[in-house]
């Protein structure tokens, strides 16, 4: 992905920022300086305003989507650190996480230590090459080769940066694509550390919202409604139309799709135990694939023209197929399936769960 380019400013400088990054910082610290400044019009930035930055937008990846930022990431650590210590929700809202950090920054404060030490210098490499700390803070002071900030300091303390006024415009035009820059470059460095997850890119960041599930209600109102009965795989409760909630059975935080094989109709007061811990495979996978031929069969025997039936193709078979297989294949269809999904995401840190 490339940038918008500029007669005036050495934006092919700006190009090389992530070369050979080996960590998160130089990604999160970019994101950080362009939020602080688009979004609250911040020419000097305060340290601590871009550590929490830093947390904020790293918050999801790594503590509702569990991605691996490799080996020895600080800044993994420290949100890990962070959350379990305080109990934050991993679901907190953006907002409301920001304005936590800051109302506990002498508590926060000595987890993120770490961050002002490198990343701030390092990012200046493509306009000063140099690997002398001292010597950055000195020759930024005159943004040297154009550079896009100069660092403060307070004796040995860095304070801050403040932004060269000859990239204010640029910045402030070319915002989102500089921001998606930043996600895409991320995108590429968590693919190549987390090379089974599917969806990346809708991982970096945490939708505010989510899609309707009203097609796969529709489907389960139309099982219901035909006569299948169904009862919830967790508490054999039998449901019905209006009196069910939708269940994804591997997390939604894992899988990132709302693909139907995945999504059944459960008792309502499971979810606040289940939320998005991973139901045990030797107790429900087989359940959960009764009752999913059992709803494919109701639907091709009674013409539902619903397209979510196609979801069932990337199981790897048509919903003919699965409703005329027996036990033994269609067992081993949904564990092909679900039994590598379930490695991958407890190998990743979701909980095991079980009624």
């Amino acid at each position: 992905m490339t940038i918008p380019q500029s007669n005036i400013l050495p934006t092919n400088r700006l190009c090389r920022i992530f070369d050979k990054t080996v960590a998160t910082y130089k990604f999160y610290w970019f994101i950080g300086i362009l939020d602080l400044f688009v979004k609250e019009g911040k020419t000097k930035i305060h340290i601590w305003d871009l550590m929490v930055e830093m947390v904020v937008n790293a918050w999801y990846p790594v503590c509702y989507f569990h991605l691996s930022f490799g080996k020895s990431e600080s800044l993994f650590d420290a949100i890990m650190g962070i959350q379990q210590t305080y109990q934050i929700p991993i679901n907190i809202s953006s907002t409301d996480l920001r304005k936590w950090l800051h109302n506990h920054k002498e508590d926060i404060l000595p987890w993120l230590r770490f961050l002002p030490i490198n990343v701030p210098y390092r990012f200046l490499r493509p306009w000063i090459d140099t690997s002398d700390d001292n010597a950055v803070v000195e020759r930024s002071l005159f943004f040297e080769n154009g550079c896009p900030y100069k660092l403060i300091k307070d004796g040995k303390i860095l304070k801050g940066i403040e932004l060269n006024p000859a990239w204010l415009d640029y910045l402030t035009q070319n915002y989102i694509i500089l921001k998606e820059f930043a996600f895409w470059n991320l995108n590429i460095f968590l693919q190549i550390r987390n090379p089974n997850v599917p969806n990346i890119p809708n991982k970096i960041i945490k939708a505010e919202t989510r899609n309707s599930l009203s097609r796969q209600h529709d489907f389960w109102n139309f099982v219901m409604g035909h006569g299948c009965a169904v009862r919830c795989i967790y508490t054999n409760k039998e449901l019905s139309v209006g009196g069910y909630d939708l269940d994804h059975f591997i997390p939604w935080s894992f899988v990132s799709h709302d693909l139907i094989w995945n999504l059944i109709p459960a008792d309502g007061s499971i979810n606040s135990s289940k939320s998005d811990k991973l139901p045990d495979l030797r107790t429900y996978l087989q359940p959960l694939a009764i009752m999913q031929q059992n709803a494919v069969k109701t639907c091709l025997s009674n013409n539902f023209r619903g397209q979510v039936l196609e979801d069932y193709l990337s199981l790897g078979c048509t919903p003919q197929d699965l409703a005329e297989m027996n036990k033994g294949q269609l067992f081993d269809c949904f564990a092909r399936t679900f039994a590598p999904m379930h490695q991958i995401a407890t190998n990743m840190g979701f909980e095991q769960w079980r009624m």
